[in-house]
């Protein structure tokens, strides 16, 4: 079956499913599972790396810099201002002039701040960044974000972390419908089929870390991770059936011989 390249701002990626690198037990399991998880772009939290002194031990060391492409995210930072002032940090420190732009808006919930979200996007973009803001599941926010020249859109299926997977299919349904660029479900995954789920909504790719790392076998997990999305995009592809109220023989009498 002949799938269309999973494109963003120009890059192709082969893989469409982008890893995290927080919450490992060590960075080498991080790196066996980004390995088996056959992912071609990472996120790295700016405010993990140490930028000021690249002589000590970092986790940009264990990062196949020559496989993965590496995604800078402004991960804890609570207004616009201070998502803008991380991301050129990123940029200085030549980590990349891409972006996965997040702006929290609650500490407990950690759900975006889609007004300043949308701000920052507005700025950075004037500046020459590539943006994917992570936001929420809101086909509004999402429109707004494109409009502000996002490279791609990133709600969220469930709150970070919390493993609850896809919660609002119609939205992301919706979303997936009047988006015009990439459609990357962020945050939520729990599982294997939480991923596949997404990608028969018709997500482009899908964004995870905690699934992974904090499964009992992060690098199991990474596996059964590629392969729920590659499933998950040929059913998306292939069409499903249609949904009934009730059965539907799949052997149908009618039209058989000598009935």
């Amino acid at each position: 079956m002949i799938d269309t390249p999973f494109v963003i701002a120009g890059r192709t990626f082969t893989s469409r499913l982008i890893v995290g690198t927080g919450k490992y037990s060590s960075y080498a399991v991080m790196a066996q599972a980004h390995e088996a998880s056959g992912a071609e772009m990472v996120t790295v939290a700016v405010r993990r790396v140490n930028i000021s002194d690249r002589s000590k031990e970092s986790l940009l060391d264990y990062i196949d810099t020559k496989r993965m492409f590496i995604l800078p995210n402004t991960a804890g930072c609570y207004t616009a201002d201070e998502a803008i002032r991380t991301a050129r940090l990123a940029r200085e420190a030549g980590l990349s002039n891409w972006i996965k732009l997040e702006v929290i808006g609650d500490e407990r919930t950690l759900f975006p701040d889609n007004e300043a979200l949308i701000e920052a996007t507005k700025v950075l973009v004037k500046e020459g960044f590539v943006v994917l803001p992570y936001t929420n599941d809101d086909p509004i926010a999402c429109r707004k974000l494109e409009d502000a020249g996002a490279a791609a859109v990133m709600p969220l299926g469930a709150p970070i972390g919390s493993g609850l997977g896809i919660q609002n299919i119609n939205n992301l349904r919706i979303i997936r419908e009047f988006a015009r660029v990439p459609l990357i479900v962020d945050a939520g995954v729990g599982t294997a089929s939480d991923a596949a789920l997404a990608m028969e909504l018709g997500a482009d790719g899908v964004l995870m870390n905690t699934a992974i790392a904090g499964a009992e076998k992060p690098v199991a997990m990474a596996q059964a991770m590629k392969h729920a999305v590659i499933a998950g995009r040929l059913a998306y592809l292939a069409g499903r059936i249609p949904k009934r109220m009730y059965a539907n023989a799949s052997s149908p009498v009618e039209g058989m011989v000598g009935r």
